[in-house]
């Protein structure tokens, strides 16, 4: 267990350089001076926008750039926004404490109705209730996250009362609970059909008759036997699941105003703050990363025919 754990850090490395030196490229590199992009259509002395860009480390080459924020994040030091001067360390401290509830919410949310969901139709495949978690969860991936969004901002908050429209900057808990149902639709749909379809083919299983004809109680047979081999491929998209929920969050923290790091990266993206972009992409990329690995971790608690070298 011990060195697969370490071959698996090994190989996170490269995963996490390319995928930050891409977003870097993306922010530093192709859209052109940043710097100069800040003052828009003003005229600035080019003198100062030299001088910024040196005190930023913005005039060096590109990939001593990316040198110097590599070697910076090691310090803890994910840049400085170049309009503000403001660490973006600062910005992520007080954006990702809200974007992990609200992931937290929409994670629980998409397990708990998700696989109860599944199980329910898959337990009874090719039934009517099997049907209708098939129309409903298709709904759900055809519809876009945003319309989903406003549909439920205005039944709930504007035509029932039952919520406000938009999150507080306080983001209380009970604020959250409408934009975290809305961010975990998507997932909820998947995690659904996924256990469904899992439920359903353990269900035919030779070890399944096997329980069955041992006379074991009818629990035991689907809590332990059945649910833990089923499980499998529903925790595989799960682990990969809470990054994608964080990324999504961009539109939905946009639409509820909910003051993340969703909302943080479409703020900056709209004033061309490649630091704070690139910053907050970073530890999405860290929380995608660490969750892989606890998943992979995972598998040899689900089946213990599972085992690493």
């Amino acid at each position: 267990m011990g060195r697969y754990v370490a071959r698996r850090l090994l190989q996170m490395i490269p995963v996490f350089i390319g995928s930050t030196l891409l977003v870097f490229l993306m922010m530093y590199a192709l859209p052109g001076d940043p710097v100069r992009a800040l003052a828009g259509e003003q005229a600035v002395d080019q003198a100062q926008i030299a001088q910024v860009k040196k005190d930023l480390g913005l005039d060096l080459p590109i990939w001593q750039q990316y040198w110097n924020y590599l070697a910076g994040l090691f310090q803890g030091d994910f840049g400085t926004q170049i309009a503000t001067q403001r660490p973006v360390a600062d910005v992520i401290a007080d954006a990702f404490p809200i974007t992990v509830r609200l992931t937290l919410f929409a994670f629980a949310f998409t397990v708990i109705a998700g696989i109860s969901m599944g199980v329910f139709a898959g337990l009874k495949a090719d039934t009517f209730r099997d049907r209708g978690l098939l129309v409903l969860t298709l709904l759900l991936i055809s519809v876009p996250s945003f319309v989903l969004a406003f549909l439920a901002q205005y039944f709930f908050a504007h035509e029932l009362g039952w919520v406000e429209p938009v999150v507080s900057a306080a983001a209380d808990s009970q604020e959250l609970i409408l934009p975290a149902v809305v961010l975990g639709s998507l997932s909820l749909a998947y995690v659904a059909r996924l256990t469904r379809t899992s439920v359903a083919e353990n269900l035919r299983s030779d070890y399944m008759r096997t329980a069955v004809a041992k006379g074991l109680p009818k629990r035991r047979i689907i809590g332990v036997h059945l649910m833990r081999n089923s499980m499998i491929p529903v925790v595989t998209f799960l682990g990969t699941d809470i990054g994608t929920l964080m990324g999504g969050a961009v539109v939905t923290e946009g639409i509820f105003n909910v003051q993340g790091v969703g909302y943080n990266v479409f703020q900056a993206l709209k004033s061309r703050e490649g630091s704070t972009v690139v910053g907050i992409v970073t530890l999405i990329v860290v929380v995608y990363l660490v969750s892989s690995l606890i998943v992979d971790l995972l598998y040899a608690v689900l089946d213990p025919r599972i085992r690493y070298a």
